[in-house]
């Protein structure tokens, strides 16, 4: 049974939810290298509740009958602990010894056409957002946004994509966490191939093993995508790569966080390898994984 403080939720937009039968599992942190704190809890069963979001839950119930399905956390529905939802999933650490976790941040951009649309509608300076330049380049302002202490989210969210390899190689680091607890989280400015690569490096310590193991997984993560009818209808953005492997040499990759994928009209579908142009909708997802795959490839030694 569940703690007593955690009950089962039927949402309009769900249907009914059954309790899924599950084994019990070993109890299990969950390593949150980067996010929101508090948007995360540790449930029983080998589960972890992420808080609710209407657009994810969507997501991962159409998720649960496509191809991608093995590649994503499995889906168990919404549960609500202190009057707060959550949405349930396996969590995904449960079957890893003290796991080393990395998360890349997928695609050429981050933001939604909508998110961009809005904020043209809407022009407002933002202090926040300058604060946040300056803090990374306190030379990227121009002369009227220092004037003004102040920058249109539009012209910082665009400006945030090209300091990383977002807009260079389609995906970045956002953050690592080793087994031995070391935890690395300033990849603001890590653009170029070689710096991605030294980054990938460190985080599995030069083990050709687990690069292999990574390989192998996104090759067929790579194949799968390109059949989903899932991927090729809807616009991922924001959605991330979670990688694991401990030191006996498990290795996983998931597609996870889906709270800015948004299902396309039905007239159109994306290859997510054409460059963006607003508008076109396109995400850059599969050019990232291209380029992951790539970097990765040239890890190993030649044979």
């Amino acid at each position: 049974m569940f703690n007593e403080n955690f009950t089962w939720k039927n949402h309009k937009s769900c249907g009914t939810t059954s309790l899924l039968p599950m084994t019990p599992k070993k109890p299990q942190q969950w390593l949150q290298v980067v996010g929101h704190a508090g948007s995360f809890h540790v449930g029983d069963y080998g589960t972890l509740l992420k808080r609710f979001c209407e657009g994810e839950q969507q997501c991962y119930l159409r998720l649960m009958e496509d191809t991608l399905k093995p590649f994503v956390p499995a889906y168990h529905g919404i549960v609500q602990r202190d009057e707060q939802d959550y949405n349930m999933m396996d969590n995904l650490l449960t079957h890893f010894n003290t796991p080393a976790v990395m998360d890349c941040k997928m695609g050429s951009r981050t933001y939604l056409e909508r998110e961009l649309l809005l904020a043209k509608e809407r022009p407002q300076p933002r202090n926040d957002m300058y604060e946040k330049m300056v803090a990374v380049d306190p030379e990227a302002p121009t002369v009227q946004e220092r004037t003004q202490q102040a920058v249109l989210k539009t012209r910082y969210m665009q400006w945030r994509e090209t300091l990383s390899s977002t807009t260079s190689l389609g995906f970045r680091i956002e953050g690592f966490r080793k087994s031995n607890e070391e935890c690395h989280t300033n990849f603001k400015r890590t653009k170029s191939r070689d710096q991605v690569m030294a980054a990938f490096n460190n985080f599995v310590e030069s083990n050709t093993h687990i690069v292999w193991g990574y390989l192998r997984r996104l090759k067929e993560l790579r194949q799968v995508l390109e059949e989903s009818v899932f991927f090729r209808t809807h616009e991922v953005v924001g959605s991330s790569l979670l990688f694991l492997h401990d030191w006996k040499g498990r290795t996983g990759v998931w597609m996870i966080d889906f709270g800015k994928t948004a299902a396309l009209p039905a007239h159109l579908s994306l290859d997510h390898r054409t460059p963006w142009v607003e508008g076109n909708r396109e995400d850059g997802y599969l050019w990232g994984l291209d380029n992951l795959i790539d970097i990765l490839s040239n890890m190993l030694p030649l044979t």
